[in-house]
């Protein structure tokens, strides 16, 4: 049985990637230092993907697919290498990805910081230095001559996460996993860099609204949390400190992106890990399609009914079938958000390829498999039936 969801005529179907995790060889950011550091806790990027030179090939195989869309990441480092230093061969680089993806038919969604800093700016104190946020907000406007035919934009890829590993750099480096619900209860993220990171977005909004005519939001990692009975003031703690100072900063924006993953439980102790189960993820998160549905629920309440796009929601598993099993699940809950009149612009898949975790290779999101060594691609089946839906107007085959 079909499901034909009513969608907007320019819904975005596409994948997302971000530039540390494809790019290689990203020598000037904090996140290569502290990988080569970590004496062996953290795997290293390396060439990743090789995409700074195959992006061409990478969106091709989007395009051909059926998808219309691509969210990939400006890299600060690279533009920025010194302070006040920036560098026009690499902005001629990233103008030169918007307009192949304008070529093949893709909606570019650009994102301007997705974790990675350039070393000097994180010596200087990172977010939480005096100079932070117009250290960004200088960035930006270096950036704004390229964008100035792009339709979306991203300031920060999830900031609630960016607070968490800015807090947690030094056991990062020594191997804590940043992974919610891989087994451990994590420690919420900075409110004390949150904040900076909100003045950080407001300030950059100012300026791409000053210097371009795109559409400005930030992207948040949707925790999906859930009380248990006597836990209800505690979860609202912990929701204001994991998303909704986030949602608050979004508040005024053209959309805020959605991320999401999994879904977890609060009780009197906090947010409870994932217990172990076969059915967990490569993340070792549990498996919860519906916890887009519940993401885009309250990111719509939290931010008073702003826009929404879905600028990254996936699995990390060896077993494509079962990619393709929890993606139509999560488009169902997607549609049956819009349904209940949620304003929802697109939905992007997480990611376009197999890539770098984060200091791990081992967990796999992507649509198309790449051979480390020879940097060879190869679609997976769920590249193909995520194209196959997105030219089908978002008709899911339900099995019903």
């Amino acid at each position: 049985m079909s499901r034909a969801p009513d969608l907007r005529p320019d819904f975005l179907w596409g994948a997302s990637t971000s530039p540390h995790q494809i790019e290689g060889n990203n020598i000037n950011s904090d996140w290569w230092r502290m990988e080569h550091q970590s004496q062996g806790h953290l795997e290293p990027s390396g060439d990743a993907l090789d995409s700074y030179h195959r992006y061409g090939e990478d969106m091709r195989l989007l395009a051909e697919a059926g998808l219309n869309a691509y969210r990939f990441g400006v890299e600060w480092a690279r533009i920025e290498p010194e302070p006040g230093q920036y560098s026009r061969a690499e902005l001629a680089h990233y103008r030169c990805m918007i307009e192949t993806a304008r070529g093949l038919g893709l909606e570019p969604v650009v994102t301007l910081h997705h974790f990675s800093s350039p070393r000097w700016f994180t010596d200087e104190g990172g977010w939480t230095s005096p100079k932070a946020v117009d250290r960004f907000a200088g960035y930006v406007e270096q950036v704004c001559p390229i964008l100035d035919d792009v339709t979306w934009v991203c300031t920060i890829n999830e900031p609630n996460i960016l607070a968490l590993m800015s807090g947690m750099a030094t056991a990062v480096a020594d191997g804590v996993d940043i992974n919610l619900g891989a087994g451990m209860r994590m420690p919420s993220p900075s409110t004390e860099i949150g904040e900076a990171l909100v003045r950080a977005h407001r300030a950059a909004v100012v300026v791409l609204r000053e210097h371009t005519s795109a559409k400005v939001g930030w992207t948040v990692a949707q925790q999906a949390l859930v009380p248990t009975p006597g836990s209800e003031e505690l979860h609202a703690e912990l929701r204001w400190a994991w998303e909704d100072l986030y949602h608050h900063g979004a508040r005024g924006d053209d959309f805020l992106g959605v991320q999401s993953y999994t879904s977890q439980l609060v009780d009197k102790d906090g947010i409870v890990p994932a217990p172990e189960s076969p059915d967990n993820t490569l993340t070792g998160w549990a498996y919860r399609p519906d916890a887009l549905g519940i993401a885009l629920r309250h990111a719509w309440e939290a931010t008073e009914g702003i826009p929404l796009l879905v600028t990254e929601n996936g699995i990390a598993t060896t077993d494509d079938s079962r990619r393709i099993a929890y993606t139509t699940e999560a488009l169902g809950h997607l549609y049956d958000a819009i349904a209940e009149g949620i304003d929802v612009r697109g939905y992007l898949h997480w990611s376009a390829l197999d890539n770098f975790e984060w200091g791990h290779w081992a967990p796999t999101f992507g649509l198309i498999a790449v051979d480390r060594e020879t940097f060879e691609r190869t679609p997976k089946p769920s590249l193909a039936w995520l194209g196959g839906v997105a030219r089908k107007g978002g008709a899911l085959d339900t099995g019903e």
